[in-house]
């Protein structure tokens, strides 16, 4: 079982070779981690890992996920199973639960996720994933604002249940979808304020499917 303490050392050294000469307590990996210190207090208590916080702090710092959990080096991990997996992460990109939201470019970083990480986010069976956060709050309780999502492109089939990401003239959007009988495609969101969304279907992408969640804390 990953200990949240462990990592927490692992956290201070990347930052205290990242220039600061004083002494690296929590509150500096709370800082880092952009976490109030009084929550990071209370999760190292009960040992609840911020894994949206720490993705985003190996992305900026260009660390392995591997390394941080599990003491495994890339290479190593390859020339042992070659199961491990890369995520491009688009950490300045938002789908949106609510509203028009940016569309994909190219400013995105690789994130590589150990096999039981990625497993026990997203199951088995989707190896090929992006990862970008939701904004705004239509998708709760399923999503909340402020996730990170774990995309899957192959998965367009919009007659099969779940959650998809859709690219319209408005931007991302992160919604259920229904074709109706006289062919024009609904946005649902899961939240029930908000009414469904109705957009002709050239109007609309499916980028793909929803396998994985983070949830902020």
């Amino acid at each position: 079982m990953l200990i949240l303490g462990e990592v927490i050392e692992k956290l201070k050294d990347v930052i205290s070779d990242s220039g600061l000469s004083k002494k690296i307590f929590d509150k500096d990996v709370a800082t880092a981690l952009n976490i109030p210190q009084a929550t990071f207090a209370t999760m190292k208590r009960r040992n609840s890992i911020p894994y949206e916080e720490i993705l985003e702090f190996c992305a900026l710092k260009k660390i392995s996920v591997n390394w941080l959990f599990f003491d495994q080096a890339v290479d190593m991990l390859k020339k042992e199973t070659e199961k491990f997996f890369y995520v491009r992460y688009f950490s300045d990109i938002g789908a949106s639960a609510g509203g028009g939201a940016y569309d994909f470019d190219e400013n995105f970083e690789i994130i590589t996720l150990d096999e039981k990480i990625m497993h026990s986010m997203v199951g088995m069976g989707s190896t090929n994933l992006e990862a970008i956060h939701v904004n705004g709050e239509s998708m709760e309780p399923t999503l909340q604002d402020g996730s990170i999502v774990f995309l899957d492109r192959n998965q367009i089939n919009i007659n099969k249940e779940g959650v998809f990401i859709v690219s319209t003239t408005a931007g991302l959007f992160i919604k259920r979808i229904r074709q109706r009988a006289d062919g024009m495609v609904e946005l649902i969101s899961d939240n029930k304020i908000y009414s469904p969304e109705v957009i002709a279907p050239d109007e609309i992408n499916i980028v793909g499917k929803v396998v994985g969640n983070i949830e902020r804390l």
